[in-house]
């Protein structure tokens, strides 16, 4: 038996189903569908956007074809930044021996810009050419991109064949629709015009780009009148979605989350969570959701939301898990609950007894590698100045801080706090980054003196498409690195160095990644050539630098500094899927310059 069979057998072996039962697809003459996921098989399971439409197609008969996944295998060999499969087996998916390669769609995910790589990985993996235009229709998935990695789609725009937007609870039922269709009697009309038109897709192959000079494009235009000029990302009310889309339809028995909440009652000018409108999942779903989890022994329960504070029910919710947590340590055992970042100015005395009720708790979902995760509380003030925190639409005020440490000290249940600052911002100047330094020591000295510590996280400034400040120039990654260093220096000048190694910690962002994230964040499609060329040349992109990003651009006519600029052309690379309000960008432009300006 192969590695890769053993490994899929011993998956689904451990796998246990969390959603109401459905009657299984014959999978004669429907389409088949994987969803290939750049990740492990623990991680993917987390992967709500992907695990809801693996569940949906499933599920519904209406919908012509029937879900898998395939994932990155422990079994896979790793060489630099590619994948390759055991003694040269095919590259199948947990549910099928049947090559991922012979799949009639392949949809991938993309989390964050630099992850683009993952993609071609992926592609190359299955067996699957790379670009579009080298694919033949019936021989040949189609590939479908979506996830937070592509708000800017336009690097990967000749490498998938479409990029659903928003939440694709609807848009990809359509597709499967329409392509099924299509197999069945090819329309005169090209499919990827027929896709084009399905509300919340983006088909590149459907739009003309005109290229700049060094970067960008000078104009963008449909192939046929028929095409919408722009493509807007559809966001679902809660009666629309599936339960799934709130609780994972599938756990590998140790672990399940759950999302209270979608979107944010905020819209800070850097962040996508303000972009949809807040929802949030009903009460009996979720504490139901809990049951079925105890009902199969599984103990560690995550709760996906970065804005949890702001759900209507968190009382309750918490209630119900304290209570299948107290059930479970008369039998000895323990439950487990992971709670996503907190808003410091949603934190009340009421939520913190709450949570330490829980008896296992941590604020925690993307640092859970810390040696520490129990008791953190996560908090993003984001600027140590005021004034740079209202202008960036923060409302998170520095006595409102104050007021949540003090919380957090008067319950005694958090001994850590990780801090989250934002690093070579526009409108920053060097006397807002040495406050940080400041600011750490004063929330530990608030927190109090014993055993306590402070955790600062910098993460650099990130021109986001879909945001306000999407335009604005974007910091140098190895400049801020240096920031980080100065921060550092700082901090331990400040509390001297035996409290800061005992007491304190600095992390800052992977230059690597911020190199590769400047480009693709605010790319055109050529950046998806220099991608490949990269990893064409085994250049693993945890390591690249800026050098050989410059050299590496050049070579496709683009220059590394244009992609850092702020950019105030009429036309952006992702003009086709931007809804961004142009006076707003202005605006908030010309109050960070006056404010950088100022003596």
């Amino acid at each position: 038996m192969s590695l890769l069979q053993q490994e899929a057998d011993r998956i689904r072996a451990g796998e246990i189903s969390l959603a109401d039962p459905y009657e299984p697809k014959d999978p004669t003459g429907r389409l088949r569908v994987v969803f290939a996921m750049p990740y492990g098989h623990a991680y993917s399971l987390l992967c709500s956007g992907l695990m809801a439409l693996y569940d949906l197609i499933n599920r519904d008969p209406a919908i012509p074809a029937v879900a898998e996944r395939a994932v990155e295998y422990d079994c896979l060999v790793r060489t630099g930044a590619r994948l390759r499969t055991p003694a040269e087996e095919v590259y199948r998916s947990i549910e099928s021996p049947a090559p991922v390669g012979a799949a009639d769609v392949l949809g991938v995910s993309v989390t964050n810009a630099g992850g683009l790589y993952s993609v071609l990985r992926l592609l190359d993996l299955a067996g699957i050419p790379r670009r579009a235009a080298d694919r033949a229709p019936g021989r040949h998935p189609l590939v479908v991109g979506g996830g937070p990695g592509l708000t800017n789609p336009e690097p990967l725009a000749d490498y998938l064949d479409a990029i659903a937007l928003g939440e694709a609870e609807q848009s990809i039922p359509e597709l499967l629709r329409v392509v099924h269709s299509h197999r069945l009697a090819p329309d005169t009309i090209p499919l990827h015009r027929q896709l084009a038109r399905i509300p919340g897709l983006y088909v590149p192959a459907a739009y003309e780009y005109d290229p700049a000079p060094g970067g960008g494009v000078r104009s963008v235009r449909p192939v046929a009148p028929t095409i919408p000029a722009r493509v807007h990302a559809p966001y679902l009310s809660v009666t629309e979605l599936p339960a799934a889309h709130f609780c994972s339809p599938v756990s590998d028995g140790s672990a399940a989350v759950i999302s209270p909440v979608l979107g944010c009652l905020h819209e800070c000018h850097f962040c996508t969570l303000g972009v949809p409108a807040f929802r949030q999942a009903p009460l009996d779903l979720l504490t139901g959701y809990v049951d079925r989890l105890e009902a199969h022994g599984i103990r560690q329960i995550i709760i996906s939301a970065p804005t949890f504070t702001q759900y209507r029910h968190k009382r309750a919710l918490l209630e119900h898990i304290r209570a299948y947590a107290d059930r479970a340590a008369a039998k000895g055992e323990k439950v487990s609950t992971i709670i996503g970042s907190v808003r410091a100015d949603e934190i009340t005395a009421d939520y913190l007894k709450a949570i330490s009720e829980l008896g296992d708790f941590g604020h925690l979902f993307t640092e859970l590698a810390l040696d520490r995760p129990r008791g953190i509380v996560t908090i993003a003030p984001e600027f140590a100045a005021g004034d740079l925190v209202a202008l960036y639409g923060k409302t998170l005020k520095r006595e409102r801080v104050d007021r949540a440490i003090d919380l957090c000290r008067t319950s005694g249940h958090v001994s850590a706090v990780m801090l989250y600052f934002i690093a070579g911002a526009p409108g920053e100047t060097a006397a807002d980054r040495h406050a940080i330094a400041d600011y750490a020591r004063d929330v530990r000295k608030r927190l109090g003196d014993g055993d306590t510590a402070v955790i600062v996280k910098i993460t650099q400034f990130q021109p986001t498409p879909g945001t306000l400040g999407q335009r604005l120039a974007m910091a140098d990654p190895d400049t801020v690195q240096e920031y980080v260093r100065q921060i550092t220096d700082d901090l331990r000048d400040l509390v001297g160095p035996a409290v800061f190694a005992r007491h304190y910690r600095v992390e800052g962002p992977c230059t690597a990644r911020m190199h590769l994230e400047a480009v693709c964040l605010r790319g055109d499609r050529r950046v998806g050539h220099v991608l490949e060329d990269l990893y064409d040349t085994g250049t693993d992109p945890n390591t690249v630098t800026r050098d050989q990003l410059a050299v590496a651009l050049a070579a496709h006519g683009l220059d590394y500094e244009h992609h850092l600029r702020h950019m105030d052309e009429a036309v952006l690379p992702w003009h086709t899927v931007d809804s961004v309000n142009r006076v707003a960008e202005q605006q908030l432009a010309d109050a960070l310059a006056k404010r950088e300006a100022r003596p």
